[in-house]
């Protein structure tokens, strides 16, 4: 496992559209079907990584308490399951129902959606206004595998507060770290 952090796509950016395949309904899902009338969020994750293994149950519960104040989720899975079978989309579709995912959970198997996002670690998230600029990316929050810190999601939180309110977001965001995605 590479120690590896997000690297913090200008702020701005508009989302890069995608269509890509959901793992658990077997329909195809692009950006403009999910994204949400207040804000979207664009998680690249996968299912073995020990980062989002250690944050699964925060995403969830951030999904739930946000999908019905208009922000839509997407979770994005673009590693190499030739080599790392566990992140294959027929278990991608067992973790998501797993962990009751409220949102899709799409398979990038060009890779070319990561890299449109300049995606570099699982978990990876980024916050798009109800316009698609880029307002936020970086971390969930401060809490890591076995560092005795509670997942809570602020920062995020805090960043779709901002967002809801209408208030300014702060530029100075923390990346993520994770496990690099795993590339061809």
């Amino acid at each position: 496992m590479a120690l590896t952090p997000s690297k913090m796509l200008s702020l701005g950016t508009k989302a890069p559209d995608f269509t890509l395949i959901d793992t658990v309904s077997g329909n195809f899902i692009s950006l403009q079907d999910k994204k949400g009338s207040n804000g979207t969020v664009i998680m690249f994750i996968c299912n073995h990584c020990p980062f989002v293994v250690h944050v699964n149950e925060g995403i969830v519960q951030l999904a739930n308490d946000y999908q019905a104040k208009g922000i839509g989720f997407i979770a994005i899975s673009s590693n190499d399951v030739e080599n790392y079978p566990a992140d294959a989309p027929d278990l991608m579709k067992t973790n998501a129902e797993q962990q009751q995912f409220s949102f899709p959970y799409l398979y990038d198997k060009t890779q070319e959606v990561a890299k449109a996002y300049d995606a570099a670690c699982t978990p990876d998230f980024y916050i798009f206004d109800k316009d698609l600029a880029l307002v936020y990316r970086g971390q969930l929050d401060d809490s890591r595998p076995n560092n005795g810190i509670p997942v809570t999601g602020n920062d995020m939180r805090t960043a779709l507060d901002a967002l809801l309110n209408e208030d300014e977001i702060s530029e100075i965001q923390k990346p993520s770290i994770g496990c690099n995605i795993k590339w061809f």
